[in-house]
């Protein structure tokens, strides 16, 4: 089996292929750093689908260049886990000289772009030339989306497969499919939540927090709900901090003029205190989706460990990454930015489910196609060998 590096990993690798936050038993350790734990979803995924036998990792923020040419002998190839990398402010470290150095296959495991919200992406150099060194070092370099695919062919990289990203396929069952059960039938529910927010990629900001706001008030007065956080400071302090860190987490909040003014109105201040989720292990938020009904709303990951669990998900779309995700798999969605009412009822519809398990199954041989043309030892399923029922004659 393989010899892999990994290069911007993001968490501890135990059990062989599953993965949470470095020294996550220490709380305190952490508790005033922001890390996004969906960056770990993706490695985690992306390992639950290779076979291995060795992984380590590869440095590029101070490298050792005689510690490269020892990589270079005792390893096959390097994966870049899935992200947002193609964007105009990524800045690389010392990716370029540690790659010309090393001189293996780079595999680009579903990286995405992000547009801003005005004007053309415009990419450094530096970008151009990492993405370049990725896609002359493999058959093909794995993207997200039909957005990130014109990116780099604008850029001249011709060899790219829309991938989408391995969280959807962590299961590896390529027989996965979302089955709606009635809606009467729905109780117990997930609500993924982005309160940090970015006027560079999302165009109206008092728009996508008091939607959040009302969206989590209506669906936490209709369902017994979670709210499910992924590693921002207050959300993390009000679920494993102390009572004095747990009231300067609602104090910073109401510091921040527009989450006052906007989000953290008395409703969702008591949702926070007594219904907020977060881990720092992979796992966890694992079980916590097989365990809902429906899991909802603006986590980008945290939706789709949903679907890859068989868990029914509807994305709120407010940036081109969540939007090239929601038309990669065709998932159900809203956008934030409609002004339009949200209907829960208007989205629980099996066909529209059905239009993501097609275009699920779909991706699904494109990233198999695309681990084994780049010579990946890896556990998915050939789907363009299945057996077929053969076609019924209707009399």
């Amino acid at each position: 089996m393989a010899r892999v590096l990994v290069m911007i990993p993001s968490g501890e690798v135990y059990d062989h292929d599953s993965v949470r936050w470095y020294n996550y038993k220490d709380v305190q350790r952490s508790i005033n750093h922001y890390h996004n734990i969906g960056d770990a979803f993706v490695f985690d995924s992306s390992l639950k689908l290779m076979n291995y036998d060795k992984l380590g990792v590869l440095p590029i923020a101070e490298p050792k260049m005689e510690d490269i040419d020892r990589l270079r002998e005792e390893y096959d190839y390097v994966f870049l886990r899935g992200s947002n990398y193609v964007h105009q402010s990524m800045g690389w470290s010392q990716t370029i000289p540690v790659l010309k150095r090393l001189g293996l296959p780079v595999i680009a495991f579903g990286i995405g772009a992000q547009a801003p919200v005005k004007g053309k992406l415009e990419l450094s150099e530096e970008t151009k030339t990492v993405l370049h060194m990725m896609a002359d070092s493999t058959a093909s370099i794995g993207v997200r989306g039909a957005y990130s695919a014109q990116v780099l062919w604008d850029i001249g990289i011709r060899n790219v497969r829309i991938v989408g990203c391995p969280t959807a396929f962590r299961r590896n069952d390529p027989e996965m499919r979302i089955k709606l059960p009635a809606l009467d039938d729905v109780q117990n529910i997930g609500i993924t939540m982005r309160r940090e927010v970015s006027p560079t990629y999302a165009q109206d900001i008092k728009r996508y927090l008091t939607f959040h706001r009302d969206l989590v008030k209506e669906l936490a007065g209709r369902f017994d709900a979670v709210l499910m956080s992924q590693g921002e400071v207050e959300e993390k302090k009000l679920v494993f901090g102390t009572e004095e860190q747990k009231e300067e987490a609602i104090a910073a909040l109401k510091a921040n003029k527009w989450v006052s003014d906007w989000f953290l109105d008395e409703t969702v201040e008591k949702l926070y205190r007594e219904r907020m989720f977060y881990s720092d292990v992979v796992a966890d938020y694992e079980d916590l989706v097989q365990s809902k009904d429906l899991v909802l709303g603006y986590r980008l990951h945290g939706n789709l460990m949903a679907l890859s669990n068989g868990t029914p998900s509807i994305y709120f779309t407010y940036d081109s990454r969540t939007v090239e995700f929601a038309e990669t798999y065709q998932i159900p969605s809203f956008d934030v930015f409609s002004n339009k009412e949200f209907k829960l009822e208007d989205y629980w519809d099996q066909s529209l489910f059905d239009k993501y398990n097609r275009a699920w199954y779909q991706t699904y041989g494109e990233m198999h196609r695309f681990l084994t043309e780049n010579g990946v030892d890896h556990k998915m399923t050939d789907t363009s060998k299945r057996i077929k029922e053969p076609v019924r004659k209707v009399a």
